[in-house]
Order: structure tokens, then C-alpha cells, then sequence
């Protein structure tokens, strides 16, 4: 099973500093306790000096990463916070047909309701779900996912004209 954890880093930040990375950590905790085989893939491990990257190389990691994204069996998100490059990797995840599924407060924010699987308030929550074996049943259910593409219009809504 591949997860990439996806989540805020800066964030909302003006500098080059980042945001604690510390739940990244729980989250592969979490993952690892039930599936000990997991690929973690992990950006903030992979390329822990990427806000001080030049330009080209950092457009090179976001787009790798945003790939990588999409290619795994599960992508975690957490976000405390808006996050512009979470966003990026869950609408890629979703539109590839990888399951989602977000950590955060703002489980009522529609972008992360309808792009996310499951929403999870907190990392305690996410954690115990992991525990109850619902995450290997999550993944084991992706191939029967169809993959979503953005702006097909559903012309049985009403409001679809």
C-alpha cells in the first residue's frame, strides 16, 4: 500500500519557514501500526529543503509531487488550515480515482467534503478509523472507483443547464 501524506507546510506563511511537520509523524504512525509494509511517501522527508529550492527545481518537485500524489493507493491530507499545494494533490488524487482522505476542522468546507472520502476531525480520530481496519478497506475498494474528471456537467440536476 502506498500513502502519500499530503498537508500544509507554509501554508499562509510570507517567509520561507514552514509549518510544524509533526503530524506527519502521527499520521505514519498510525498507517504503519496496522500495515507495517506501507510505502510512506512523505514530501517533507523527501525534500526537507524545499522552500529554499530556486525556482525551476521547485516547480520540478511540486509537479513530481503532485503526480506521486495521484499515483498512490491513499492520499492523507491534513489541513489545519487552508493549503494551496493539499489542494493541488487532492484534486489530482481525485480526478486519478485515488481515494482521499482528509484530517481537519473544516470538515464542512465543500472542497474538502467532496474531494475526501472520509473527514476526520482530529489525528486521534483518523487513527482509531486506521485501527478498525477501515483503511485497508478503503484501498481495497479503489478499484472499483471510477475516476472523476472535472467538468463533466450533470445534466439530471436541475440547476446543470
Amino acid at each position: 500500500m502506498r500513502v502519500f501524506i499530503s498537508g500544509v507546510m507554509q501554508g499562509s506563511r510570507q517567509d520561507k519557514a514552514i509549518e510544524d511537520q509533526g503530524y506527519r509523524q502521527a499520521i505514519t504512525r498510525s498507517v504503519r501500526a496496522q500495515h507495517p509494509a506501507a510505502e510512506i511517501v512523505d514530501p517533507q522527508a523527501l525534500f526537507p529543503d524545499s522552500p529554499a529550492y530556486d525556482d525551476e527545481r521547485a516547480r520540478q518537485v511540486f509537479f513530481d509531487l503532485v503526480e506521486a500524489a495521484a499515483g498512490a493507493d491513499v492520499v492523507i491530507a491534513y489541513l489545519p488550515e487552508a493549503s494551496m499545494g493539499t489542494a493541488m494533490e487532492m484534486v489530482r488524487a481525485y480526478d486519478a480515482g485515488t481515494p482521499v482522505v482528509s484530517i481537519s476542522p473544516m470538515g464542512t468546507n465543500w472542497f474538502i467534503r467532496f474531494l475526501s472520502r472520509r473527514v476526520f476531525p482530529t489525528l486521534e480520530a483518523f487513527g482509531e478509523w486506521v485501527e478498525e481496519g477501515e483503511l485497508e478497506a478503503l484501498v481495497s475498494a479503489r478499484a472499483a472507483a471510477v475516476p472523476r474528471v472535472w467538468g463533466r456537467i450533470d445534466r439530471r440536476r436541475p440547476d446543470a443547464r
